[in-house]
């Protein structure tokens, strides 16, 4: 079966409803690849582009008519474990130079129309996707919890705590999904909004990965190091 034929039969489906896990993904740097490694780009694109339709067409998923902008998708699962399998598969595909920023996400959508969702699910899965840096997948605390047991062959997932995204009142708590074929050692979370949450997630995560670290300063003011 042809990339095309497995697009169209997973346009076919139907969009999910209810609670549901939403894949959200963007090409980290995409103007900046355009324009220093347009070539290069397009050939990766396209390459991205069949690996997806075949990806999603094997973990049951379904994406939404038009949603996404630029160079990024959405896509929606039933089962919180397939989302998190394809996103692993999505990372080893072998893009470069595309690097793909994924964030999970698992909560109630509402329907904008048949094709396409609205409202706070999908919001939280895109600011929960801005977090991550390119090669990077994070999953949501709801979404960790559902495949904490289920998580593909030799995953593993690392707690970074709870942070805050942009523009929504409730904090998040956010969790790496790693293996053995992808780099895991990524700096600290993109957010924007600093404080002693982001700190002692910055701790466990420095300690997951296994750097030294040291807590130096005087008492009351101490800063971080690592190697």
């Amino acid at each position: 079966m042809s990339p095309i034929d497995l697009h169209d039969r997973t346009a076919g489906r139907t969009l999910p409803t209810g609670t549901v896990t939403l894949l959200m993904a963007d090409i980290e740097g995409s103007t900046r690849l355009w324009e220093t490694q347009p070539d290069q780009m397009a050939a990766a694109l396209a390459t991205m582009d069949r690996a997806l339709a075949e990806l999603v067409y094997a973990h049951n998923g379904v994406r939404p008519i038009a949603q996404g902008e630029g160079d990024s998708f959405v896509v929606a699962f039933t089962r919180a474990s397939a989302a998190v399998a394809c996103a692993l598969a999505l990372q080893q595909a072998g893009l470069a130079p595309i690097r793909l920023r994924i964030g999970v996400h698992t909560g109630e959508v509402q329907l904008r129309d048949e094709g396409n969702y609205m409202g706070p699910t999908i919001n939280r899965a895109a600011r929960l996707r801005d977090l991550a840096h390119g090669g990077q997948t994070v999953l949501s605390g709801t979404t960790n919890d559902l495949v904490c047991d289920l998580l593909p062959e030799r995953a593993w997932l690392i707690d970074f705590g709870r942070h805050a995204l942009r523009d929504l009142a409730r904090p998040e708590r956010v969790a790496q999904l790693c293996h053995p074929d992808l780099h895991n050692d990524f700096p600290p979370l993109r957010t924007r909004l600093g404080g002693h949450v982001s700190e002692r997630a910055r701790v466990r995560r420095l300690r997951e990965v296994g750097r030294a670290l040291s807590v130096i300063g005087v008492g009351g003011v101490c800063r971080l190091a690592w190697t």
